[in-house]
Formats: C-alpha cells, sequence, structure tokens
C-alpha cells in the first residue's frame, strides 16, 4: 500500500536499529505521547528491538482513555434524555461509566448513534428539527478542528437543537504536567505527527530548552518510529534537547493555519480534568463565550455530575508511565476488552488494549486474542 509500506521495510529498520544500538552507551526512557504510536510499537514488537538500556514507557495520548469518567457519566445522562439523539465514534460506545456504557443506554431505549464525522450530527440536526442532537466531542488538537467547524456551522445556519459536549485535550501542557511529576523518568518525547500536523511545532522549543528535553516529531509507522527514537537517542548522548521533526511528509513548523484560525474562533482554552491524573491546569478547550449556547453540559444541566475513579483499575498510572499494563493485577483477569474496568482497555489507542491484543501478559508476543473484540 503507498505510503505504508515504505515504511514498514525491514532492511531499513535494521539499519536504522544498528544506528540506534551502536549509538546508546547508557539506559535513558523515552515516551511515546500518542495511542497510535504505542499500538504500533507493541504490534511491530519495536519495543524488544530496541537495546536493552533502552525503555518506551507509553503516554497519555490515548483521547478516549483520557477522557474522565464524569464526562462519561454526564455523555449516559444526557443520552438517556427523551428527545435526545447522541452521536460519538464507535470507540466511546463500550467506555465504562459509573455502571454503565452508552451500548446499555442504547439497549435501554437510549437514542444513541455511531457517526463518522460531526458533520454527520450536524446532517442529523437539520433532518431531525423536533430532536436535541449531542456530538460528544473528544479528542487532541487532531478531532478539536472538525468539531469546531461543527459548531461553526450550526451558528451560521441557526441551527439550535444542534449542541457538543467538549471533552477536548491539548498535548504540550500535558508534556508540561508530566515532566513536573516528582517522579518522572522520562528523558525524551516522541510527539504525536499527527498533532503536530495541525499545531505544527511552536509550541514546543520552549518547553525543550526549560526542561532540557529532546522533543522529536514521529509519525506512526515502524520507521517513523525508529527513526524518531533514533534522534532522540542522538541528542541524549551528545546532550542536546532541542525539537526536530521526523514527520516531514506531513509537519509543517506553523501547522493547519486554516485549522488554527477555526480553533481560534470557537474554542478557548481552560483547564481540563484527565482521567486517572487529575486537571492539568490549561490543558483543554471548552466552547467560547459567542458559542457557549451549543454547550451539551449547560443545555443540559448537567455539570453538577462528578464521579469517583474505581480503585481496581490502574489506568492513571498507565496513563503517566508508572505502570505496563500487564504489570496491574486486573490485567487480563477482573479486566478484559468484555469487561473493562477503565478506558485504556476497549480504546482502539489504549495501552491495555494493545498489550492484550499483541502480547497479553507482557515479556513474550504471542498472536492476537480476542482480535474482534476491540474495533
Amino acid at each position: 500500500m503507498k505510503y505504508i509500506e515504505e515504511f514498514q521495510d525491514p532492511e531499513l529498520a535494521g539499519k536504522l536499529l544498528d544506528d540506534i544500538h551502536a549509538t546508546v552507551t547508557r539506559p535513558w526512557a523515552l515516551m511515546e505521547v500518542c495511542g497510535g504510536q504505542t499500538h504500533s510499537i507493541i504490534r511491530h514488537g519495536i519495543d524488544q528491538l530496541l537495546p536493552e538500556e533502552l525503555e518506551l514507557i507509553h503516554g497519555p495520548g490515548c483521547p478516549v482513555c483520557v477522557t474522565p469518567l464524569e464526562l462519561i457519566d454526564k455523555a449516559l445522562e444526557i443520552a438517556s434524555r427523551p428527545g435526545v439523539i447522541f452521536c460519538s465514534f464507535g470507540d466511546m460506545l463500550r467506555v465504562p461509566g459509573t455502571g454503565r456504557d452508552l451500548f446499555q443506554v442504547r439497549a435501554e431505549g437510549g437514542d444513541v448513534r455511531v457517526v463518522y464525522s460531526p458533520l454527520d450530527a450536524l446532517a442529523l440536526a437539520r433532518e431531525n428539527p423536533d430532536r436535541e442532537v449531542v456530538f460528544f466531542g473528544i479528542g487532541f488538537e487532531t478531532t478539536a478542528p472538525p468539531n469546531a467547524m461543527a459548531v461553526h456551522l450550526a451558528a451560521r445556519e441557526g441551527l439550535r437543537n444542534f449542541s457538543l459536549l467538549v471533552s477536548h485535550v491539548r498535548v504540550p501542557p500535558a508534556i508540561e504536567a508530566i515532566m513536573n511529576a516528582p517522579h518522572c523518568r522520562v528523558r525524551a518525547f516522541l510527539a504525536a505527527g499527527h498533532v503536530c500536523s495541525v499545531m505544527g511545532t511552536e509550541e514546543y522549543p520552549e518547553l525543550a530548552e526549560r526542561h532540557r528535553v529532546p522533543i522529536v516529531v514521529t509519525g506512526f509507522e515502524p520507521l517513523d518510529i525508529l527513526e524518531g527514537v533514533r534522534r532522540a537517542v542522538r541528542q541524549l548522548e551528545a546532550g542536546r534537547a532541542t525539537v526536530e521533526n521526523a514527520y516531514q511528509r506531513a509537519v509543517v513548523p506553523q501547522g493547519n493555519p486554516a485549522a488554527r484560525a477555526m480553533l481560534a474562533e470557537v474554542f478557548t482554552t481552560t483547564d481540563r480534568g484527565w482521567r486517572g491524573i487529575g486537571v492539568i491546569p490549561d490543558s483543554g478547550w471548552r466552547l467560547a463565550p459567542r458559542f457557549e449556547e451549543f454547550d451539551a453540559e449547560h443545555r443540559f444541566s448537567v455539570e453538577g455530575i462528578t464521579t469517583r475513579e474505581p480503585a481496581a483499575c490502574r489506568s492513571g498510572e498507565v496513563l503517566q508511565g508508572l505502570l505496563k499494563p500487564h504489570e496491574c493485577e486486573a490485567f487480563g483477569t477482573t479486566c478484559t476488552p468484555r469487561t473493562p474496568l477503565g478506558a485504556t482497555m476497549v480504546s482502539s489507542e489504549g495501552a491495555c488494549a494493545a498489550y492484550y491484543l499483541y502480547r497479553r501478559l507482557g515479556g513474550t508476543t504471542t498472536a492476537p486474542l480476542e482480535a474482534s473484540t476491540v474495533d
């Protein structure tokens, strides 16, 4: 497949691995930010091919996984209301809230629909003027622009029966929080290439310099990840800490100006809770005052819903890189894709799901198990 197979070439991968092995002289811990990178690493066994001095720590870059339980419960409450069409991407339907998930709401009679774009939800609002249509807007900087566009269009067309349940988060404040944590072991970051394709790289040099941490913008195929690791290790061994772009086929320094302009018009930054981690200052987006009438939390008066994370789920430690999924007592026993305790076990970008699918109990790569249960 064009633009995929050439980035999975085993001969080139071997050369990159040789370079990495020849460069490393001491232990380093690198964090890949995005869950898509985590899945690629585990699926292709990349972590097992690296020198034993190198550890890859899986970061909090799965948007489904970091959506707080409280937001899930608010979604469940709204989706249960009569007259509501609740729209979401498929990943969110199996994410457990307190006691149930969106699939169960649908089984109980709620009108919960899987859509492939926020514009699909907008079309439902046009077709159903007597119903309230709500879109569950989650994700990082990658999914925020189309959600912003949906609100922009709703305002322009006067669609007052459309609203957005917002749970958008931003990567740079998360990196800041990780580096400020007292237990932080991360010495370099593989930044998420798709996020940078929207936002560019302008937010990262100040972070790299202040924390003395290399940040390498990295793609998602095996050669992308190995090149990102190679560049990060070279910086660490040379005592440098700069921003490098190893994903130039998709990322330019200024990002996507049109998408950034749409974000700036519709959203404003806010403090945001991250599931299992807590509130990170200025790490999220909410609707700007001009568009607040499209805020589903306000429209359905669910701001007051608060919840407590289940004690048995240690996904917060997984998301901070303090625990590998298979080191959790519940992994593969009481917590499986069929009986998840947390979102990391059901999201297509979740670290626990990756370990369950491709490795199961760590150490040994196995054939995928229950591959069809996570989609």
